[in-house]
């Protein structure tokens, strides 16, 4: 056993009611960022750590009222997830067409791509993942109960997506409700994640691909 298999795992929970609420400019919508990093450090809350230009990765919760057009973020990937409501349809470039009908659909795309979104039936909350291309690799997984796996990353966010879940990781047993969110920090190996309750997570990770 190696001084790395016993590293100590640096967990902070990141609760729904923490999370504050930034309305669009256009009215459309409201979101929530749960967390974000740029090369300057890393803010659970509003910029300057996660500001809309400089940022290397931002996740946040979405409540979409209206339709519309997204907003461009050259040399941005993105993960949407749906969470909640009938859905919707992003109508994108030469014809592209992402239709998020069921809790936990997603669509990936390139932040820079003209994307145009119909809402199905009303209202819907969705989850954002935004990495930037250049120096960030991204990766979301839903899980529901069992046990899962999650390799060596810069770090890990465990989202509970619906319902309540507890997840049991490194000796110690964490109980997420609906819209909380696990952080791992710094994460030199592989963990086993035992996943129970009725709930459903989305499993990020998150490594720099940029280190200079």
């Amino acid at each position: 056993m190696t001084a790395l298999d016993q590293a100590p795992v640096n967990a902070t929970m990141i609760r729904a009611a923490d999370l504050v609420a930034s309305p669009w400019k256009n009215g459309g919508g409201v979101t929530r960022e749960i967390a974000a990093h740029s090369p300057k450090g890393t803010s659970f809350g509003a910029p300057p750590g996660a500001a809309l230009d400089a940022f290397a990765w931002r996740v946040s919760v979405a409540d979409v009222a209206a339709a519309g057009p997204f907003s461009r973020f050259e040399g941005v990937d993105r993960t949407l997830v749906l969470l909640s409501g009938a859905g919707m349809t992003l109508a994108g470039e030469g014809g592209a067409r992402h239709v998020l009908d069921a809790p936990l659909a997603r669509a990936d795309f390139a932040g820079e791509t003209a994307i145009d979104a119909t809402l199905r039936d009303g209202p819907t909350r969705d989850f954002n993942l935004m990495t930037r291309r250049a120096t960030t690799r991204g990766s979301v997984a839903a899980w529901r109960a069992g046990t899962h796996c999650i390799a060596r990353a810069d770090t890990v966010l465990l989202f509970c997506a619906a319902g309540t879940v507890q997840v049991a990781l490194d000796g110690a047993t964490h109980t997420l409700e609906e819209l909380d969110t696990l952080r791992l920090d710094g994460l030199q190996r592989a963990l086993d994640v035992a996943v129970s309750g009725d709930g459903a997570l989305l499993a990020v990770s998150l490594d720099a691909t940029d280190t200079n």
